[in-house]
């Protein structure tokens, strides 16, 4: 990928002299999935897939991007002056929008870029695409620039470039999952506060699969901050009853005893997976460290049920994937992964069960949805660095 890149800057803009590839990994969340926007834990892992950038200092203010998974596209101009979102952007509103957060914070570029991008997720899939885009480009900001930040703050920036650049209310847990990736470790991360710790992935036997369900229905985005105003919503109402900050700090007995406070159905089901999830999350990180892996497995499943039938983000083919993964010996654990509406599950399938879990699976999804599945098996990587 890093020759790709190289090859197509050279191509686009004559030469290589002065260019350095940066890269920076997508995501995929194990279980703890809708609750980093209401302060509770999280527990993904970065992958060893994710955006790779060739990007060269101009001697102007003008900005060039190019992204080989958009060539249709041809190269995006824009310029130092115009860190303004727009449709007709498209994709570079993304990289426009982290820069835009930089200067916000007072670390202003001095020139231009021209930059060549080439992403190895599978778009659409939920693997976190566009974290990955934010985190690469303030990383390659913090490199070219000198700017004194970590990579804690190049997560955040990411977040808030997304929030209020972007317009999309996303939790903090795809871009800190891309910038604080550890190889073979995944992340528990307690969104209220950003304190972590790395959990040993120590899968004997197991392994991680991420089938891509080739679906993305439009009313993501849209549905996706209607979820998180829901759960504001009925933050407010208990808060009248109890002393909380987030959802993510009530047990489960705390919030069936207060629920009525919630004065709407709808509200309280949202609610609920917020909190029933927290714990789970919770739960699945002490199940590995006892590697209970039969216990992570369980709390997996009851996630996607939760997802399904409380916070209603999951749909059709993704239920027809777990269904399927559930049918299958030797599948541990199976359930939707990312933000919802189509994307990827994540399972957890035995060695010997691997290709068996392959073949039934895609062929059931041929025959009740009539779309092919893709299938992955993940390894875990490291976070953002320069290559080149």
């Amino acid at each position: 990928m890093k020759e790709v890149v190289l090859k197509k800057f050279e191509e686009l803009y004559g030469d290589t002299q002065g260019v350095n590839v940066y890269f920076a990994p997508g995501r995929v969340n194990l279980i703890g999935e809708h609750t980093d926007y209401n302060g509770g834990h999280v527990f993904p892992c970065a992958l060893t897939i994710g955006t790779y950038v060739a990007v060269r200092k101009r001697a102007d203010r003008k900005l060039n991007f190019y992204s080989m998974n958009f060539e249709n596209l041809g190269i995006t101009e824009s310029s130092l002056d115009d860190l303004t979102p727009s449709e007709e952007a498209g994709w570079t509103n993304y990289p426009k929008g982290v820069m835009w957060a930089f200067a916000g914070r007072g670390m202003v570029m001095d020139c231009g870029l021209d930059m060549v991008l080439n992403g190895n997720i599978p778009n659409g899939s939920g693997l976190s695409s566009s974290a990955s885009l934010e985190v690469v480009t303030g990383y390659i900001l913090k490199d070219l620039y000198g700017f004194d930040v970590t990579n804690v703050d190049l997560a955040k920036i990411g977040q808030y470039s997304e929030n209020n650049f972007n317009g999309m209310n996303c939790g903090i847990m795809d871009q800190f999952a891309s910038a604080m990736g550890k190889k073979d470790h995944a992340i528990f991360l307690d969104t209220a506060n950003l304190s972590y710790e790395y959990a040993p992935l120590v899968l004997d036997g197991a392994k991680i699969i991420v089938t891509n369900s080739n679906v993305k229905h439009s009313l993501v985005n849209s549905a996706y901050n209607e979820r998180r105003s829901e759960c504001e919503k009925a933050l407010n109402e208990l808060q009248i009853v109890l002393n909380i900050k987030g959802l993510g700090d009530l047990s489960e007995e705390e919030f069936e005893a207060n629920k009525d406070a919630i004065k709407d159905e709808v509200r309280v089901r949202r609610a609920k997976h917020a909190v029933y999830e927290n714990q789970r999350t919770i739960r699945a990180v002490e199940a590995l460290k006892n590697n209970d892996l039969k216990l992570f497995g369980e709390l997996m499943n009851a996630s996607h049920v939760s997802l399904r039938d409380d916070y209603e983000v999951s749909c059709e083919e993704i239920d027809v994937l777990v269904e399927e993964a559930w049918k299958v010996d030797g599948v541990i654990g199976s359930r939707i992964t990312g933000g919802g509406f189509g994307g990827c599950t994540v399972s957890i399938v035995r060695d010997e069960a691997v290709e068996t879990f392959k073949e039934r699976v895609g062929a059931a999804y041929l025959e009740r949805v009539g779309k092919t599945a893709d299938f992955y098996v993940v390894e875990i990587g490291d976070g953002p660095r320069r290559l080149v």
